[in-house]
């Protein structure tokens, strides 16, 4: 499935779809009521099989495309979303003459301030004290159900799905202040969708091609495979004295084409379109500026 949440008739609501070209249903015209996609995640166990039983057994009628606007999946994160910092080698060799970590022998964590996630079509803020944006494609992870001490062969188990992030970054403030909290916190610094694609659709989320463009020219091109911590290796290590709640959000990493690893660094300016995609997942576009 494809969970989506949408603007529909002046409200948010929550919508399906069983495959990637299949139309919207409205969760409520299943008859299952949910009051945004957090209430979803956290009793998605519990509605899954009713859900996947609503749209085979009820004609429920589908929206038209022009009845609505994809919003992010997730408007506003229950919590921080959790980061994975330099997981593919192409961008630790990219970005070593400003931070090296080509020796580092464990994952690198850091988190992200989401007050409202930016939604597929929205603007990426231009800031007066930022001089260096930065994009970076990445797959997001949503958690459903709490991770206590698990290991790493059960954390597919706690997976719900999966969905594409844009980690924007002010590079001067990550380099002024010698961490990337502030750096990638502003406000409209998290594009994220256009959905949820739930684990059993996604195939391996360790093989798919993930790519970003500006201006359609393309800057990053790699596949998930080439992950140094994988998804459920990062859930275990986390979740070993941390409960993940369900919900929580994990972005794993970037791969090389930065604009802050170019021998000439192309940062985004006002105007700039990045498009952001991974298989099975789509594409999420976001313009620069106002």
């Amino acid at each position: 499935m494809r969970l989506y949440t949408i603007e529909y008739d002046g409200q948010e609501c929550v919508a399906v779809a069983q495959g990637k070209d299949q139309n919207l249903i409205l969760l409520d015209s299943l008859g299952i009521c949910v009051k945004d996609m957090n209430e979803l995640i956290t009793r998605f166990t519990e509605l899954e099989h009713k859900i996947k039983k609503s749209l085979e057994e009820y004609a429920a009628k589908s929206l038209s495309t022009d009845e609505y606007r994809v919003l992010a999946p997730i408007p506003v994160p229950m919590q921080d979303v959790i980061c994975l910092g330099v997981n593919y080698n192409e961008h630790i060799k990219e970005t070593a003459p400003l931070a090296d970590f080509t020796d580092k022998t464990d994952a690198v964590y850091f988190s992200k301030r989401v007050n409202r996630s930016n939604d597929p079509g929205g603007r990426i803020p231009v800031y007066a004290h930022v001089d260096s944006l930065d994009y970076e494609v990445e797959l997001g992870v949503v958690l459903k159900e709490d991770a206590f001490g698990i290991s790493v062969s059960e954390a597919d188990k706690y997976i719900l799905g999966y969905t594409i992030i844009n980690d924007v970054s002010a590079r001067n403030i990550q380099l002024k202040h010698k961490q990337w909290y502030r750096g990638k916190s502003l406000d409209g610094y998290t594009p994220m969708g256009p959905c949820i694609v739930t684990a059993d659709e996604i195939g391996d989320a360790h093989n798919l091609a993930i790519e970003c463009y500006v201006n359609d020219e393309k800057r990053q091109n790699s596949n998930t495979s080439y992950m140094i911590t994988t998804v459920e290796e990062a859930i275990s290590e986390l979740s070993q004295g941390m409960t993940l709640k369900a919900g929580t959000i994990i972005a794993t990493g970037t791969p090389g084409g930065v604009a802050m690893g170019m021998k000439t660094p192309k940062f985004l300016k006002n105007g700039d379109v990045v498009r952001c995609c991974i298989e099975n997942i789509g594409e999420l576009e976001n313009k620069v500026g106002e």
